[in-house]
């Protein structure tokens, strides 16, 4: 039985990821990649026209589900140590879901120099830091966390928690022990943004 071109696309997408997570971006080729999801070389190629194309819609999936879960966190009417503590765990579930998304995205873009997936990537960078920024403004204006911080270094600070823990993912992923990865990393974000 032949499978529609979305269910190709999907299972193509899940094995790049896949392929990366498991054996490394060195083996991602396209021979590796139609073995893994069944299929003849020229027909991944019928599905997406290129290599960008199949990075360009990963991009386009990780807004989808990331940055609209992430939203939706945000924009909550819960207190915003709740919210924050919510927002880490989602980010964090995410991306030990999806091993390797962040290390092929990054390494994707810069490899192929392309202004449209650099371009793509910033905007989901920066609509996560716009968004925990919300939450840390919402937490200042609140009175409880320490109005003397600035929103966006915190912000930045806090964008190398899920960078770092994907780097870790790719590179030791037996040695990093993710279940209570977001309890300690808010453990440290409460002691920074705590009122002195």
């Amino acid at each position: 039985m032949r499978e529609s071109t979305e269910i190709r696309q999907q299972q193509i997408k899940q094995a790049v990821l896949d392929i990366i997570a498991t054996e490394g971006l060195s083996r991602l080729s396209t021979r590796n990649l139609a073995f893994k999801v069944g299929l003849s070389e020229g027909a991944i190629f019928r599905h997406f026209k290129t290599k960008k194309d199949i990075i360009a819609s990963i991009m386009q999936d990780v807004h989808d589900e990331l940055i609209s879960s992430l939203k939706e966190v945000a924009s909550s009417s819960a207190p915003a140590g709740e919210r924050l503590s919510a927002f880490l765990c989602a980010h964090i579930s995410y991306l030990v879901e999806k091993k390797g998304i962040t290390i092929l995205l990054f390494s994707e873009a810069a490899h192929l120099n392309d202004a449209d997936l650099k371009k793509s990537l910033y905007s989901i960078l920066n609509m996560q830091k716009q968004l925990v920024s919300k939450i840390f403004q919402d937490g200042i204006v609140e009175g409880v966390w320490d109005e003397n911080l600035h929103v966006e270094n915190i912000a930045m600070l806090y964008m190398g928690i899920p960078i770092s823990l994907n780097i870790e993912l790719v590179l030791n992923p037996d040695a990093l022990n993710t279940d209570n990865f977001c309890k300690k990393m808010m453990c440290l974000l409460r002691r920074v943004l705590e009122k002195r």
